[in-house]
């Protein structure tokens, strides 16, 4: 999936490396403990950044947390939050085929 960013579309995947790197940054403890997190609506929105960015790491983006931080994101926070939910719901879909 795609997020613009600073006007440019960026590519968000969240690979294993980016899950556990996701996991170390909000200080959880395993990834059912990360799904719950974000299920349970306790989240914050530095969460969302924190989501966003590992994103962007598995797709290979060059963008840090900090750069995130100071951009700007096409639709606001709510559409970053609405992005990083479906990002996170896409890394536990089975393939089709």
């Amino acid at each position: 999936m795609s997020l613009t960013i600073d006007g440019a579309p960026h590519v968000m995947r969240l690979t294993l490396g980016a899950l556990a790197s996701l996991e170390a940054e909000l200080d959880e403890p395993s990834l059912l403990a990360l799904v719950e997190r974000f299920e349970s609506t306790r989240f914050s929105s530095r969460d969302v950044l924190a989501l966003i960015a590992a994103g962007l790491a598995g797709g290979g983006s060059g963008l840090t947390l900090a750069d995130l931080a100071e951009a700007e994101i096409e639709g606001g926070p709510m559409a970053a939050a609405r992005a990083g939910a479906e990002l996170l719901a896409r890394a536990f879909v089975l393939p089709t085929s």
